[in-house]
């Protein structure tokens, strides 16, 4: 393992690998900031830009987007009581009430240092666990992947928003999509329309492109007309405090916190249908009962920021886990690196620690030294990014649109595939305002080919097994897949009632 780790630091110490990491970390700090602008939206507008360049760049500055994103949203959160990101949230509440007592600054920093903290801690787990779980890998069949599959299916009712329906029928919907174009074993054209650039099926990243980012810029567009301010920044002397980070007395008293949620962050991340956000309020909530003075939290408690986004960030790591291991994948953003390895030829599983080593450990290294450049840079660069927040969105829409327009056209330089970005944005609009969640639609297109693929592989081998039930029978692993699924699809309802309990014990007085 150590071996294979420094042959990793190797891969990623070529050039282009390295501007890849840093353009990853900064890039994913400012979309961060941007309220509305999710990990989601910055992980699928850079695909394209990952055209063309090697495996572990491409991937490298995904990880290093999605990492950093997350720790970004808390840049509004605290300074203006915007959650730049959902897994930012719970950071809010206490952050703000620092920014309003002068110690904007200082929160800041506590959020950058823990931040940094989780990350590095889920990305070490993740050396650690993910090549044990890529030896089990070993022993899956078709049957086994396609179960994995159905299993990640169940994380559609976790994506669905305030109704488990209408995540259910986006999930459903993005299934149906993911069967457009020539069936894979008879070569028949399947929902085709007649329009020939169908029977390669949707191009994912147009799709992608047009559900995360056209969308929000409509949604923008139909906040300002209809009002609402063009900028979020509300007072920009909150960005001028001095101290970065409180006195040591103060901040050696915010380790403990720091080390508990780190440990349950990982946890969290590593379950499917948890992800970021379930973990900062399960770690605030965690924050409040360790803490010795609760009765500050909800009132500018600075263990408040330390406790949710050390255990945001240490969620992302252990969001990887699953993904690269077992193809699993527990989030939104997870479904989309999926596609991103799919695209760069990297099927997650065993093949991963075996043919792909070099690269699967370049990318796990690339996330640990991410993780670590986002605590510097955010120390020192923090209260320049959140400037970005207080850019109108009457520019800001514009340059999205144009940047993906360019990016979605270099993919194939096909006209067509701005059409798909442009119908997909107006149909992601469109669920928004219906109360409909994409996640569902991304999950659903990404895993319809996984599940429909090794479903009709899998029958075929259990005609010589006498049977589908006695092939199923017949392994162990696919039994207890089994049993995961029929746990998973109660597990929201669980999720849900931890979820509303910690915010209640978050929100008292």
């Amino acid at each position: 393992m150590l071996q294979n780790i420094l042959a990793g630091f190797q891969t990623l110490a070529s050039f282009d690998a390295v501007i890849a990491l840093v353009a990853g970390t900064v890039g994913g700090m400012v979309i961060g900031a941007l309220p509305g602008f999710s990990a989601a939206m910055g992980v699928s507008l850079l695909i394209p830009l990952t055209y063309g360049m090697s495996p572990v760049a491409a991937l490298t500055m995904l990880v290093a987007m999605y990492t950093s994103a997350i720790y970004g949203g808390s840049i509004t959160a605290i300074l203006c009581h915007t959650p730049g990101t959902p897994a930012s949230a719970a950071t809010a509440i206490d952050g703000y009430q620092l920014t309003k007592q002068g110690r904007g600054m200082e929160a800041m920093g506590v959020s950058t240092f823990g931040s940094a903290f989780g990350g590095t801690v889920s990305a070490i787990a993740m050396l650690l666990i993910a090549p044990l779980l890529g030896a089990f890998s070993l022993k899956f069949s078709v049957l086994e992947y396609f179960l994995l599959a159905v299993f990640g299916l169940t994380v559609i009712a976790s994506l669905a928003g305030d109704s488990v329906v209408k995540g259910l029928f986006s999930g459903i919907l993005g299934l149906i999509l993911g069967c457009v174009g020539l069936d894979a074993i008879t070569g028949y054209p399947r929902m085709t329309l007649g329009i020939i650039q169908l029977e390669d099926g949707i191009n994912f990243v147009p799709a992608l492109i047009g559900l995360f980012s056209i969308s929000q810029v409509m949604t923008l567009a139909w906040d300002v007309y209809h009002g609402k301010k063009g900028s979020v920044i509300e007072d920009e002397n909150n960005l001028k405090n001095s101290r970065v980070l409180p006195p040591w007395n103060e901040m050696k008293t915010l380790l403990p916190t720091m080390g508990r949620c780190s440990i349950v962050g990982t946890i969290v991340g590593i379950v499917p249908a948890a992800g970021a956000g379930v973990s900062s309020w399960i770690c605030y909530s965690m924050g409040k009962r360790f803490s010795k003075h609760p009765e500050k939290f909800g009132h500018g408690a600075m263990e408040g920021v330390a406790s949710c986004e050390t255990g945001n960030n240490a969620a992302t790591g252990g969001a990887l886990i699953p993904l690269i291991t077992l193809g699993l994948p527990g989030s939104e953003v997870a479904a989309i690196l999926l596609g991103g390895m799919m695209i760069h030829g990297l099927t997650p599983g065993a093949t991963m620690f075996t043919k792909h080593a070099s690269t699967t450990y370049a990318i796990m290294v690339g996330f640990l030294l991410a993780n670590i450049l986002m605590g510097l840079v955010g120390l020192f660069a923090a209260r320049y990014i959140a400037r970005v927040s207080s850019v109108p969105m009457g520019y800001l829409g514009p340059v999205i649109v144009a940047l993906s327009t360019v990016g979605t056209f270099a993919i194939r330089n096909n006209l067509f595939d701005v059409c798909v970005m442009l119908t997909f944005g107006l149909i992601g609009f469109m669920l928004k305002k219906c109360g409909f969640a994409a996640p569902p639609m991304i999950l659903g297109m990404v895993l319809s080919d996984i599940c429909e693929n090794n479903w009709r592989r899998a029958v075929i081998l259990a005609q010589a097994k006498g049977g589908m039930l006695s092939y199923f029978f017949s392994r162990p692993i696919a039994i207890v897949l089994g049993l995961l699924i029929v746990i998973s699809l109660f597990s929201p309802i669980l999720m849900n009632y931890v979820n509303k309990k910690s915010r209640a014990i978050a929100n008292e007085k």
